[in-house]
């Protein structure tokens, strides 16, 4: 890997949901030269109040989804789409295209902005095609039963989290292949942050 003046390692940060990529993503933001950019906030910014792409997930999966407030029933959406494979399908083909160009400009910014290492947190980093942007990929998996208590412990309903191990079964399995890098966070904090901070010292090292 050679890295040209201006250009910000790419890290590409994936794995299923209660695996630890928050986690991971904050830890390496925090290194001295890293900007970190989470998927998943640029997606809830995409479906804002008054934003086309929120407007269509209205028309596609009920207007019964729009708050008083007029923000969007998050939770709701995510019991809908989690228990329905097509559902899903189709929220992601509203989003994903916007998110994309915000990711691929927030890279450029980091490049701008000097950074070492800009890391791209994304649960659909590879089906996204965004892997193709970064020169590593680094995949957090952890036990079933770790993910699972994990979920639960956020304030997520058994059976709400059941569902969502359930649509992401075999997802560490297929992204595998493509990853540079593996992660296991069963452990402890202490212990995973040691591994992640060693693996952020050989990749800038390369």
């Amino acid at each position: 890997m050679t890295l040209g003046p201006g250009r910000a390692l790419r890290i590409g940060l994936t794995g299923p949901i209660g695996c630890g990529k928050s986690t991971v993503a904050r830890w390496l933001g925090e290194r001295r030269g890293v900007i970190a950019v989470d998927a998943d906030r640029i997606a809830q910014e995409v479906l804002g109040p008054g934003t086309a792409e929120v407007e269509a997930v209205y028309r596609r999966f009920g207007p019964a989804l729009r708050r008083a407030d007029g923000t969007l029933d998050r939770a709701e959406l995510g019991r809908l789409v989690f228990a329905d494979p097509v559902a899903l399908r189709e929220l992601e083909a509203i989003v994903h295209p916007a998110v994309r160009p915000r990711i691929l400009a927030a890279i450029a910014e980091a490049d701008r902005a000097g950074a070492r290492a800009v890391v791209v947190e994304a649960i659909k980093l590879v089906e996204g095609g965004l892997a193709e942007s970064c020169d590593e990929v680094w995949l957090v998996t952890c036990d079933e039963e770790v993910q699972l208590e994990r979920l639960i412990g956020r304030g997520m309903e058994p059976t709400d989290a059941a569902a969502r191990l359930a649509a992401q079964r075999g997802l560490a399995t297929r992204l595998r292949p493509r990853a540079t890098r593996v992660i296991d966070t069963s452990g402890s904090a202490e212990a995973t942050s040691q591994i992640v901070e060693r693996l952020l010292t050989e990749a800038l090292a390369r």
